[in-house]
């Protein structure tokens, strides 16, 4: 039996969910990280409070032209204050998926990146009873991670996961996080996207 520590998420389907539940998070997250009021980001940007305050609830439609203007004044790209983040681990367990055939091979699709992104994919052999060097790789990189043989634990601060053969985990690698083997060694799969901006 499997234990995950992995704090259940769960999915809103509410008027913050989504690219907009996305947008509020950053904006209000970079707001009050530069320690601007709502007040003085309506003056920088001409942009009006109650339509700042209705897009950090995640209830306004604002425009391209809106965004612009707000997220270059705090110093974000477009990509940066509308990109959406992975909040815990994405688990995608052996036999699940939807597997294709592809003349003589079936291939199953572990996870798909949305966006245009930089990748290095390695296959790692971890040896029984081993814990990784803490590793982080970066502003807006993604970590996937497919069991091939074995079984191992990925670990950050907030959530612990233990995966098994044929097993996959999909997620963000900006924070430390470490791989921990058992009484039997691992052969894992990594893939690592890089934001390109």
């Amino acid at each position: 039996m499997r234990h995950d520590k992995t704090p259940a998420v769960a999915a809103t389907a509410g008027p913050a969910s989504g690219v907009r539940g996305a947008i509020a998070g950053n904006l209000r997250g970079t707001r009050l990280a530069r320690g601007f009021s709502v007040r003085e980001l309506a003056e920088l940007t001409g942009v009006s409070k109650a339509l700042i305050s209705q897009i950090e609830r995640g209830v306004a439609n604002p425009t391209i032209e809106v965004l612009t203007r707000l997220a270059a004044a705090l110093d974000l790209t477009f990509a940066e204050l509308t990109r959406t983040h992975l909040l815990g681990p994405e688990v995608l367990r052996r036999g699940e998926g939807m597997p294709l055939q592809v003349g003589d091979t079936t291939v199953r699709s572990l996870f798909a990146a949305p966006d245009r992104r930089r990748f290095e994919l390695a296959e790692g052999d971890l040896p029984p009873l081993t814990r990784s060097a803490k590793s982080a790789h970066g502003r807006g990189s993604v970590e996937h991670a497919y069991v091939v043989a074995g079984e191992v634990t990925v670990e950050t601060g907030t959530w612990s996961v233990l995966l098994g053969e044929g097993d996959a985990v999909r997620f963000a690698a900006e924070l430390d996080h470490v791989y921990v083997t058992g009484e039997q060694g691992c052969r894992v799969l990594t893939l690592i996207s890089y934001s390109e901006d």
